[in-house]
C-alpha cells in the first residue's frame, strides 16, 4: 500500500485579500508563503520519497520546488492536479460571493454544484481519484510519493478514500502548505496525516 502525501499550496495574496483565485496564471507565494515551503522542505528532508507530483499552477510550483530540492527529486506536473474550474466565479471576492444563493449550495450541498461557465465538484473528484489511482499503480508498496494541489482537490479526494459523504466533504479543513497521508490500497484506504500544519502556532496573549 504505498502512502500519498498530500500538499496544499502556500499562502499568497489571493488568499489574504480574500479573493477567489481558481485557475488563474500568474499567482506567485508571498514571504509567508516562500516560508511555509522551505518548512515543508525542511520537514521532509531525508523522507523516502520517490516522487514529487504537482499542479501546474504558480503557487504549487513554488511551493514544490524547495521540497523537491531538499529530496534530490524533480517536480512532475500533472495538469489533472489543477484547482477546481470556478468559471465565471474567478477572481471575484468571497465577500461578493457570499452574497449568492449558489454559495449556501456550494457550502451546504457541492454534490449539486457546477459553476457557472466551469466544472462540477463531482468532475473535479473523479479527475483527481483518476490520477490518484494511476500514480498509486507506479508506485510499490510502502513507498512515498507527494502530490502539491489545492484545497478543494484534496479535500475531495480525502472524502472519496475514507468514504465521507459527499456533501460533508466541505467540513474538512485543508490549511495552505498542510500534509494530507494517505494509505492507498485495493482494498480501502487508511488516513494517517489530516492538515498537518509544519507552520501552525499556538496565538499567545
Amino acid at each position: 500500500m504505498p502512502i500519498l502525501l498530500l500538499i496544499r499550496h502556500g499562502e499568497n495574496d489571493y488568499l489574504k485579500k480574500g479573493r477567489l483565485p481558481g485557475r488563474l496564471p500568474g499567482i506567485h507565494l508571498n514571504k509567508t508563503g516562500r516560508a511555509q515551503a522551505e518548512a515543508l522542505a525542511e520537514k521532509l528532508r531525508g523522507a523516502p520519497v520517490k516522487a514529487i507530483y504537482s499542479s501546474p499552477l504558480e503557487r504549487a510550483l513554488e511551493t514544490a520546488e524547495p521540497i523537491a530540492q531538499a529530496l534530490g527529486l524533480e517536480i512532475l506536473p500533472r495538469p489533472a492536479l489543477v484547482d477546481t474550474d470556478v468559471g465565471e466565479w474567478q477572481d471575484r471576492t468571497i465577500k461578493g460571493l457570499r452574497r449568492l444563493k449558489a454559495w449556501r449550495q456550494v457550502q451546504a450541498y457541492p454534490s449539486l454544484v457546477k459553476f457557472p461557465g466551469g466544472e462540477a465538484f463531482r468532475e473535479t473528484q473523479q479527475r483527481v481519484v483518476n490520477e490518484i489511482e494511476t500514480l498509486r499503480l507506479q508506485h510499490e508498496d510502502k513507498e512515498l510519493f507527494i502530490c502539491v494541489s489545492h484545497a478543494d482537490p484534496i479535500k475531495l479526494a480525502v472524502a472519496f478514500y475514507l468514504g465521507i459523504p459527499f456533501d460533508l466533504f466541505q467540513r474538512l479543513v485543508v490549511s495552505p502548505a498542510s500534509i494530507t497521508a494517505l494509505q492507498l490500497g485495493e482494498d480501502g484506504s487508511r488516513l494517517l496525516t489530516l492538515n498537518y500544519d509544519v507552520s501552525f502556532t499556538f496565538a499567545t496573549p
